[in-house]
């Protein structure tokens, strides 16, 4: 996110947000100031989220942010850089260079201005100190909030491994008894349609099932069996919250853009189907479509009934799913209102919102699951998925989505048209 501070007027347009924050720098033992202490836990949070700016040398007064100065700037830089190179202070220096430091001239003082970019995966969670635990910190808002430890847990857990979905299950669950026949059948159908010469298709369901990643052997430690992905794909209910206890979609309609008033249609695990990702998919996509506008157009011949809104309703559909974290508390939610769609998914982007948006570059929470969304012809490779919503939502001439984060720093996406 750039952000630009040429004059006065510049500074007193910002508010304080998730990416911008103002802080003093003054005192120190020398009288040439120094770095805040809560500069800290500013840039945890910051490194953890998406990223932002922290500018020094600024104070709010009467609702504005007033440049004060600092005496030494030079000092300043180089006790950031000392401490961010400081693995007692703090686990990553995530800034690239110094160019992440800009020093403004304002009314004849200066100040900072310091880029924290969003941390690569590999690198979460940015903590202060020795330990994650108690010293890891996500933005709220303005506020920097201490992360609790399932938090921690879970960003550990990626940055450890690449795909979250390839699991080995215990012995315990068997094709037989957790693995929904019906939902399988379908998607061999699904597969047919994509692809008539698939060899996948001459399987039989258990060797189909394993062909899609559904079952694997792990050569590390030989252990084999049933993998998360298969379960969260095809599995019946009692498996599928037995391997993810957190586990829950739920698409609603709602009549109007008032958030509070009750649904008037809703998927969600009742027991009258079998609550698996497969079969959520195919029930919420028609429910997201049945009452699109479809211009009349001819390809080769042929009415087409596949606008670039439906791409992108796809897309976004199965993105949710892929993408979604399945150790976190948080549901999968899917809102078509008269105004809007919008896609929830536990668990933060693995990737800058800016590299997500421009597409070319992929990071796969569950990779299993996108391969085997890939294989009936849903879902893109190449990073490609969002540009193709925003280039749906484009063709009809609809508002840009955007992207917010909820309470529970929950990635979701809300596109709005009309």
């Amino acid at each position: 996110m750039p952000l630009q501070i040429k004059d006065i007027i510049d500074l007193q347009t910002l508010v304080e947000s998730e990416q911008v924050e103002f802080k003093l720098a003054g005192g120190g033992k020398d009288g040439k100031g120094e770095l805040p202490k809560d500069f800290w836990p500013t840039y945890s949070a910051m490194a953890n989220g998406r990223g932002g700016w922290v500018v020094l040398g600024v104070k709010e007064q009467a609702g504005k942010f007033i440049p004060v100065g600092i005496v030494d700037p030079e000092k300043i830089k180089a006790d950031l850089f000392n401490q961010l190179n400081d693995r007692d202070r703090v686990s990553a220096n995530v800034l690239r260079s110094e160019n992440d430091v800009q020093q403004v001239s304002l009314q004849g003082t200066d100040v900072l201005a310091i880029h924290i970019p969003q941390a690569m995966r590999k690198q979460k969670p940015v903590h202060l100190k020795k330990s994650p635990f108690g010293n890891t910190y996500q933005r709220l808002h303005e506020g920097d909030r201490v992360c609790d430890d399932m938090t921690v847990k879970r960003m550990l857990a990626e940055q450890i491994h690449d795909s979250r979905d390839n699991e080995v299950l215990s012995e315990h669950y068997t094709f037989q008894d957790d693995i929904d026949l019906d939902s399988l059948k379908v998607y061999r159908n699904l597969l047919s349609a994509n692809n008539p010469q698939h060899p996948y298709l001459a399987c039989e369901p258990f060797e189909l099932f394993k062909m899609v990643g559904g079952w694997r052997k792990d050569r590390e430690t030989g252990k084999k069996g049933i993998t998360l992905a298969g379960v969260l794909m095809f599995g019946k209910w009692d498996a599928i919250i037995a391997a993810a206890p957190n586990y829950m979609v739920d698409y609603q309609e709602r009549p109007e853009a008032k958030t509070e008033l009750r649904w008037v249609d809703r998927v969600c695990p009742d027991g009258t189907w079998s609550g698996n990702l497969f079969d959520f998919y195919r029930k919420v996509y028609q429910k997201l479509v049945a009452d699109l506008k479809v211009p009349f157009t001819l390809e080769e011949g042929q009415r087409r009934t596949d606008t670039p809104v439906h791409i992108a309703l796809r897309e976004a559909l199965v993105n949710t799913l892929v993408h979604a974290d399945f150790t976190d508390r948080v549901s999968i939610l899917i809102v078509k209102r008269p105004d809007m769609f919008g896609f929830r998914n536990p668990g933060l982007m693995r990737l800058p919102l800016e590299d997500v948006i421009a597409g070319g570059v992929s990071d796969c929470r569950n990779r299993l699951l996108h391969q085997m969304f890939l294989l009936i012809g849903l879902g893109e490779k190449a990073g490609s998925g969002m540009p193709k919503i925003f280039s749906g939502w484009k063709s009809a001439n609809w508002r840009t989505p955007n992207f917010g984060k909820d309470v529970s720093c929950t990635d979701a996406i809300r596109a709005f048209y009309g």
